[in-house]
């Protein structure tokens, strides 16, 4: 038996303020995404916003249906519409926001599974790193890559 250890790095920032004016401008994208959130059930508002290789940005909110699964969250939202409108261009980098009626959650809130690995099928797409910015009122978490927040991506279809 052979004990291992993943680590993972990121950068924490108190506020968009700290981060670089790209990075910043990615972040407003994703809060202005959230007022977009139809969360009649969750009242749960998600925003995201995909920056491409060209600088474009694509925005995404949460949608629910009454006929729970068939809503979306906001990256995936992001994401397959990047997806679909750009389809030669790689993600750069994805911000997500979340919070209750229309607020902010002070820490950041993280993706679910499925959109990690939706992550992370575009990330292999494109052929380069995605980073992923995560957005609390009080911190917000930067990470270099996909890998970072799911270490053992599925990418065996290739």
């Amino acid at each position: 038996m052979t004990n291992k250890e993943i680590k993972i790095a990121f950068k924490e920032y108190s506020s968009a303020e700290e981060m670089d004016a790209v990075d910043q401008e990615l972040v407003a994208a994703a809060i202005e995404a959230s007022k977009s959130s139809y969360a009649p059930y969750s009242h749960f508002n998600v925003g995201a916003a995909v920056r491409l290789e060209d600088g474009t940005i694509v925005k995404g909110s949460n949608q629910e249906n009454a006929a729970y699964p068939s809503g979306i969250c906001a990256e995936r939202t992001a994401m397959f519409a990047a997806g679909a409108m750009y389809p030669d261009k790689a993600m750069v980098s994805l911000a997500c926001v979340a919070g209750p009626d229309g607020t902010i959650t002070d820490e950041p809130g993280t993706p679910c599974g499925a959109c990690r690995q939706v992550m992370a099928q575009y990330q292999h797409k494109g052929g380069r790193d995605m980073s992923i910015i995560l957005v609390g009122a009080k911190m917000i978490w930067k990470f270099d890559r996909v890998d970072d927040i799911l270490p053992f991506i599925f990418n065996s279809l290739d």
